[in-house]
């Protein structure tokens, strides 16, 4: 039986360790803390696999690493290229095969259909330290060290995914009756991954040696407006019909706002995503394993993140945008 670990708790980590247990494989997680909630039967190992030495005792008998820990985002520049090289260097040691889970930032900022084949012209810290992990793990694919490949998602939305642009500022804010808040402009074309599709994916990506030496975007749900995605949310929810409005904050807002909260200063870099259409091609996935991984269609995905943010506690929103007013910026 294949063993597989998976590094990281987090909205990702979790959705692969789900769909991992409901297969009935034997599973490992491995995470720097203790305070981890695990389906029964799921081994957990504390380490910090930053640190080679300890990555190589972590991942004793694994088959299949799946890499989906992220250090603090304010502190990505500094601990992500060392966290990747740990892991790399764990793989290594235990002759098993990588799996990374990716987002989208080392492309920067882009003005057509975001394929595999784009160039890494990020320009912003965070944008740059994923390059240089994405880098690093082609490299010691390359170099015969490792056997790696990497699935890369778009901004994320499901059960457990509360800090991103479609989080609390969402979901959590429309099951508690109050209006969205959003980045940019809404009423422009951006594609949102649903977590549990990512993880399904990524799992199939490290069974297939065709995967093996290549980045490959996973299934996304069809792509709409944000605005037309906050309004399914809002449906979702139930929400009266005449009280729909969203509020939205410029680009440019967030830019100056980050001149005096550290917490819109790390999303301003960002900010692009939202300024232009975001559209992810996922074609190249869909063409070479066929229907083996779907994404779930938007309604279907929205209403089960909906009825998780029912069932858990709402927090307070992570980021406080500033508007200039409610209503819609564009």
């Amino acid at each position: 039986m294949t063993t597989h670990l998976v590094v990281g708790a987090g909205p990702v980590g979790q959705a692969v360790v789900e769909h991992l247990h409901s297969r009935g494989d034997d599973t490992i997680v491995v995470t720097r803390h203790d305070d981890v909630s695990l389906p029964d039967g799921v081994e957990h190992r504390r380490a910090n696999v930053s640190d080679p030495d300890a990555a190589a005792v972590a991942f004793d008998g694994a088959d299949v690493v799946y890499q989906c820990a992220q250090p603090p985002y304010d502190q990505w520049p500094e601990l992500f290229p060392p966290l990747t090289r740990g892991v790399i260097a764990g793989v290594e040691a235990v002759d098993a095969r990588l799996v990374v889970a990716e987002n989208l930032y080392m492309y920067g900022p882009v003005d057509v259909r975001i394929t595999e084949n784009l160039p890494y012209a990020a320009t912003g810290p965070k944008g740059k330290a994923r390059t240089e992990c994405a880098e690093l793990v082609m490299d010691a694919h390359e170099a015969g060290r490792i056997e790696a490949t990497i699935g890369r998602a778009s901004d994320f939305f499901g059960p457990r995914v509360r800090e991103s642009a479609v989080g609390e500022m969402v979901f959590g804010a429309t099951v508690q009756g109050k209006r969205a808040r959003v980045l940019g402009n809404p009423r422009l074309p951006h594609t949102y991954t649903y977590v549990p599709d990512f993880a399904r994916a990524l799992v199939l990506l490290g069974e297939r040696d065709e995967a093996l030496g290549e980045a490959w975007h996973v299934p996304n749900p069809e792509t709409v407006s944000t605005r037309r995605f906050v309004y399914l949310v809002y449906d979702a929810a139930g929400v009266a019909p005449d009280f729909p409005r969203i509020i939205a904050a410029p680009g440019w807002m967030i830019s100056v706002g980050g001149l005096v909260s550290d917490e819109l200063g790390e999303i301003a870099e960002l900010r692009y995503e939202f300024e232009a259409p975001f559209v992810v091609d996922d074609s190249k996935f869909r063409e070479a394993f066929g229907g083996a991984v779907t994404a779930t269609p938007l309604e279907e995905a929205i209403e089960e993140t909906v009825a998780w943010y029912r069932d858990n506690e709402v927090r307070e929103q992570p980021i406080e945008i500033p508007t200039g007013e409610e209503g819609e910026s564009a």
